[in-house]
């Protein structure tokens, strides 16, 4: 395994080291008392209040703090065993895609039950993901298992699953809640089954660790002196990547899912001085049982009364998007991501001629949708007076995906362009869940706010994403690994953000869950108007920014050469991609990936002159949304899928299949 992550250089463990560790203990302990001493009691008479509390105590708090302790050491476990043996310091259950796939078969498990008698929930969550972190490592294996290729693999299957996994929610209607509430990774107890089935499962994870220490010492070496010392690689890269996916999948199971805290417990055992591998498998369990112990006790102590501030998965997964921002520095090696893909583009010689053909089969598409739909009676051709009554129905939601695609697909230019990356786009660099962190503020604001106020608050948080995004790339020249791990991270911290209000049950997170699964069904005059009034405004103007797309990829000391105003013209772009990732999220959700989709064919059917380019990204863009709606209308008639993901089903493949090309020509 070549081009590997570095870890830091061993050294002693000081006081300074030692510091972190003991205020982490003492908030632990210091917490917890708190907690016993105000936390609330049943009220009534005094001997009934007693025997009600100590049920509570005995059957409810307890085993609360237990599940938090087990759950965390078991997940700091599998943390630390997964970045050593992939050598990857961002490696993790959340970044390789392991609790994407645990959740998508677990969602599969609970709104099919009948199907699954008999199976258990853990072995549901093993197989699904085992089934991700597959996929992972396959894409990633010929570059090495590098840990950039690892982390943007591990990103696409999770963005794959969870498209699926809201897909198949939106399907089961009466458990779409509880679902979702369970995913955030509520660790609330009512009896002690949880911490005897998970305490044995973490008992024999930490046996395993403990004898596969001397291949994980080894591990750290390159490939070839790690043969020479008799491991076989395969063998023991395998039985440690299950059983990470095991423990993994044992605390999915039983408690939902807890971002990122495999990431942030053994970051947080170096920081507190462990350094060889045995120590940091010692260390990681335990800081990561002292992690999630206080974020569930902050969360009991925040909330009013019984309740919950937020459901303590959602609270640790706010640690994720930071922690990946601070380890950036410390990822190295060479992304396939960096080759640029117009090399591979033929060049079209009639360039006016591709842009007719492309507004001709958007007008086809356009008509069919209009028109073409399945019956009761079999598929048919609305013409006359059953024109005209489906006509209010269906012409608002296809110019509504249609506005919605084509200024998803000028944005994802406009991103290409300023980062001169080519697999920059609103959904992958973490601009689309900025829209939905500034909803989720809007919520908790106004409760429920008018659609105007919606747009402006997801227009601001898509601004504020994107602003950090070129912020953080700046720093590093642009470079296309770092943009897409900082895309990963701000998607991550925003997303946290709507799982904490999402998990809470009430009809703000009915309203996030909406906007979420990206639906068309209620689009009306006022989406409609809305798609159409922006697509004009915000895409005219790109069109006279020709000369700034052109020379801002070739750096920003060269364009303020050439004369050009850097900051001002990214602010100009950052703007108006902001606004239409925004409004194009408004209306078909965060997760379709036709802002990634767009420009890339656009390039390769053979556009060279840019403002060909961004127009066959316009047109392209909408036919793509155009035509998942209507496939989302007619796949499963007389039910409807939800837009959003099942154009993110159509982009996600096509973003693995980009990959796998770039790492075959590399």
């Amino acid at each position: 395994m070549s081009g590997t992550a570095s870890l830091p250089m061993p050294m002693r463990p000081g006081l300074s080291h030692l510091l972190p560790a003991a205020l982490l203990g003492v908030a632990c302990v210091t917490s917890f008392t708190v907690l016993l001493t105000f936390r609330s009691h049943v009220p009534g008479e005094a001997e009934t209040a007693a025997m009600l509390d100590a049920i509570l105590l005995w059957g409810s708090f307890l085993p609360r703090a237990a599940i938090a302790l087990i759950a965390g050491a078991a997940l700091g476990l599998a943390g630390a065993l997964l970045q050593r043996v992939l050598r990857n310091p961002i490696a993790d259950a959340s970044t390789l895609g392991i609790v994407s796939g645990a959740e998508l078969a677990l969602t599969l498990g609970l709104s099919f039950s009948p199907l699954f008698t008999g199976i258990s929930h853990e072995l549901l969550a093993f197989a699904g993901g085992f089934a991700a972190v597959a996929i992972v490592l396959a894409l990633s294996w010929r570059r090495g298992l590098d840990p950039v290729t690892v982390a943007i693999s591990g990103m696409i299957v999770s963005l794959i699953a969870a498209s699926l996994s809201v897909t198949l929610v939106l399907a089961r209607g009466e458990y779409a809640m509880s679902i979702h509430i369970w995913g955030a990774g509520a660790l609330n107890q009512q009896d002690w089954s949880g911490v005897i089935s998970l305490a044995p499962r973490l008992a024999v994870g930490i046996i395993a660790a403990a004898l596969l220490l001397r291949p994980l010492n080894v591990l750290a070496l390159d490939d070839s002196s790690a043969k020479s010392l008799g491991v076989a690689l395969h063998g023991v890269r395998f039985s440690i990547v299950v059983l990470a996916v095991w423990l993994s999948a044992s605390v999915t199971a039983t408690v939902g899912i807890i971002g990122f805290l495999g990431l942030a417990a053994p970051t947080m055992a170096r920081f507190c001085g462990a350094r060889t591998t045995g120590q940091v498998m010692a260390t990681a369990p335990l800081t990561g049982a002292a992690v999630l112990f206080l974020a569930d006790c902050l969360t009991q102590l925040l909330g009013p009364g019984f309740s919950d501030l937020a459901p303590t998965g959602a609270t640790t997964a706010l640690l994720g998007g930071p922690l990946l921002l601070l380890l950036l520095p410390r990822v190295r090696g060479l992304s396939t991501v960096t080759a640029t893909v117009d090399a591979t583009s033929r060049l079209l010689r009639k360039p006016g001629s591709g842009l007719a053909f492309l507004a001709a089969a958007l007008a086809i598409i356009f008509a069919l949708a209009l028109m073409l739909g399945p019956t009761d009676h079999g598929w048919s051709i609305a013409l006359g007076a059953l024109f005209s009554e489906l006509l209010p129905f269906r012409l608002p939601r296809i110019l509504a995906a249609g506005g919605a695609g084509a200024m998803l697909g000028a944005a994802g230019f406009i991103m290409q362009r300023v980062t001169g990356n080519p697999i920059a786009s609103p959904e992958v660099l973490g601009v689309s869940s900025g829209g939905g962190a500034g909803l989720t503020v809007a919520l908790f604001l106004f409760g429920f706010p008018s659609p105007a106020i919606m747009l402006l608050s997801m227009a601001l948080g898509s601004l504020v994403a994107f602003l950090v995004m070129i912020a953080i790339a700046g720093r590093s020249g642009f470079a296309a690994d770092r943009l897409l791990l900082a895309g990963t991270a701000i998607s991550a911290f925003c997303m946290a953000i709507v799982s904490m209000v999402l998990a809470q049950g009430d009809m703000r997170s009915y309203i996030l869950l909406t906007w979420m699964s990206g639906s068309t069904n209620r689009a009306g005059t006022f989406e409609a108007w809305t798609a159409m009034i922006a697509l004009v405004v915000l895409t005219a103007p790109l069109f006279l920014m020709i000369r700034w797309l052109t020379i801002l990829p070739l750096g920003a000391g060269l364009s303020r050469s050439i004369g050009l105003p850097v900051l001002s013209s990214r602010l100009v772009l950052a703007i108006l991609a902001a606004l239409m990732t925004a409004i194009s999220s408004f209306l078909v959700g965060p997760l379709s990936l036709a802002g990634l989709i767009a420009p890339h064919l656009a390039r390769r059917i053979g556009f060279q002159k840019l403002h060909h380019q961004l127009a066959a990204a316009i047109l392209i863009g909408a036919g793509v949304l155009m035509t998942a709606d209507w496939m989302s209308r007619v796949i499963i008639y007389p039910y409807q899928v939800p837009i959003g993901p099942f154009a993110a089903l159509i982009g996600g493949p096509y973003l693995l299949w980009l990959l796998g090309r770039r790492e075959r020509s590399s």
